[in-house]
């Protein structure tokens, strides 16, 4: 009863946790970057997969480990014959049925090989752990594109608030030009101008809502999230955008002693490493160990079954000795072709090291160059903002027309979005070129 009531509590927890899991997908979700991160490394389907082949490498390293300890087999056969026999007495021919049986034990171990196996578990081992590394690696991936995502959905809430004070300006702006209109000291052309710029800020505010809702459903659709859910991001109190840059050399023997990448490549070259032994083994005696057990019995015979049992128990011990004398030119074709494979997974190691110097290269001297943009923005910008300041005091005073408002708005919205488009840049080149350092991504 016990194990009866307790495989009813497991069953309705393990229902009660999916109805739980399920509902905290369906209400609204609002998100910061680690739980994104969190969630994408957690569920998504290739990092998944991943995981999964990571799990078979480690069934293929306990297969090899014990393939060095002894087998053992059971063989267990029972028979019945039906034939017709000459009839000695009376004549004729007569039916009869034979039973039979056999029992038996066998084992083999292998005991040298010339390393094959202990070989072998080497590098199963190396496989496994180069099928973790990749998983990292995919988590790596991951990261950055949800972090990319991420910048680009608060980016276009930056503009949605500054376009919403421009709208808001210009409807100001449109008021104060209602009542000069009014009062017959604004040409109607110069009010219809007002009334286009409107127009235009809402227009634009518009087009800043839909690319933000855009940029959400992207990243959505990077962590896999079904499209019925509600979902938004946390908007960080402050973005540093002033910090130090790691220097180039430092920055490329970090990526180096720290990047899944060149790991794998590393392990590749050991795997093809351990082949070659593997391969030489073939050419190597193979000495095993065989034992076995066995006994039977047949209804033909007058002894009983426990006695024939007893009296046909036969047991066997003895060594085999393998030795290849000529086997076609496999064994050095394998050794030659091992050779091989371990000056390709060096080239391959090569290649991967370069790929990721020239990687960190490209994203310091994005660093540098966002950072220098970022600086010319942020200048031009409070430039053009105290000088849109001044234009807007003087449309209220009457001393400026609304050619020269408009002449300096436009000015101050490009220069607007420059900055804006320069901080979030800044911020994501310095995340990918502190990622690549290993330093984890953080806002």
């Amino acid at each position: 009863m016990l194990k009866y009531f307790l495989l009813i509590a497991s069953l309705c927890g393990g229902a009660s946790a999916a109805i739980y899991a399920q509902d905290s997908l369906s209400a609204p979700l609002k998100w910061d970057l680690q739980t994104c991160l969190d969630y994408a490394k957690k569920n998504n389907i290739t990092i998944k997969n991943l995981r999964w082949d990571a799990r078979s490498s480690e069934q293929d390293l306990l297969q090899s480990r014990a393939a060095k300890l002894p087998n053992l087999t059971g063989t267990l056969s029972q028979s019945v014959v039906n034939s017709n026999n000459a009839n000695p007495v009376v004549g004729g021919f007569q039916t009869q049925a034979k039973a039979s049986g056999n029992y038996g034990l066998s084992s083999n171990w292998t005991i040298f090989n010339g390393g094959y196996l202990n070989n072998d578990v080497k590098q199963k081992g190396i496989l496994l752990e180069s099928s973790n590394l990749s998983v990292q690696q995919a988590e790596n991936d991951i990261t950055l594109q949800i972090t990319q995502a991420y910048l680009n959905i608060l980016l276009q809430k930056e503009n949605i608030v500054y376009l919403k004070e421009l709208v808001n300006t210009s409807q100001s702006q449109l008021a104060l030009g209602k009542q000069r209109f009014d009062a017959g000291s604004l040409a109607r052309k110069d009010y219809l101008q007002l009334e286009a710029t409107l127009a235009n800020d809402q227009y634009n505010l518009t087009t800043a809502m839909n690319a933000h809702r855009t940029d959400l459903i992207t990243l959505k659709q990077i962590l896999q999230l079904p499209s019925s859910v509600s979902f938004d991001i946390v908007q960080p109190d402050t973005l540093v955008t002033n910090e130090a840059v790691v220097a180039l050399p430092e920055a490329e023997n970090a990526a180096a002693n720290t990047r899944p990448e060149v790991k794998i490549g590393e392990l590749g070259v050991q795997s093809a490493q351990v082949g070659l032994e593997k391969s030489r083994a073939g050419a190597l005696p193979t000495v095993s160990l065989g034992a076995g057990l066995s006994s039977g019995y047949s209804d033909n015979n007058d002894l009983k079954y426990f006695s024939q049992i007893n009296n046909n128990f036969y047991q066997r011990l003895g060594v085999t000795v393998s030795v290849p004398i000529f086997a076609n030119r496999v064994n050095k074709s394998n050794v030659e072709r091992s050779k091989i494979q371990i000056e390709q997974a060096k080239l391959s190691l090569q290649g991967t090291k370069t790929t990721l110097d020239q990687a960190v290269e490209q994203a310091y001297i994005a660093v540098l160059n966002a950072q220098a943009q970022l600086t010319s923005a942020e200048s031009q910008w409070k430039i053009n903002q105290e000088s849109y300041k001044i234009t807007n005091e003087q449309l209220r005073l009457g001393a400026l027309n609304t050619i020269d408002l408009l002449t300096q708005k436009n000015l101050y919205v490009q220069a607007l979005q420059a900055y804006v488009q320069a901080k979030y840049n800044n911020i994501l080149n310095k995340k990918i070129y502190e990622f690549y350092t290993g330093v984890p991504v953080t806002l």
